[in-house]
């Protein structure tokens, strides 16, 4: 049975990269310019999108329940909404 993946797995399999950076840096330049010249709404919907299809492609629910569950872990519900 698959389980999440926590260690860095980015270019695994693929050569070394080149420069002094990893390709886990390469994911979060993505991520950043996908997010560029966004509003926070939009934002967050490009986020919420970018879960789903992610979700989607994974496809294994007891990889997404311990992925969900890992995010989840030490945050505490706001108790300031009523």
């Amino acid at each position: 049975m698959p389980h999440l993946q926590t260690q860095p797995n980015f270019g695994a399999g693929q050569p070394a990269p080149l420069r002094a950076y990893t390709p886990g840096d390469d994911f979060y330049d993505l991520l950043i310019d996908t997010h560029r010249g966004l509003d926070d709404d939009t934002s967050r919907l490009v986020n919420a999108r970018l879960i789903l299809l992610l979700a989607n492609h994974i496809g294994d629910m007891a990889v997404l329940r311990e992925a969900m569950a890992a995010a989840r872990h030490g945050i505490t519900p706001d108790t300031t909404t009523p």
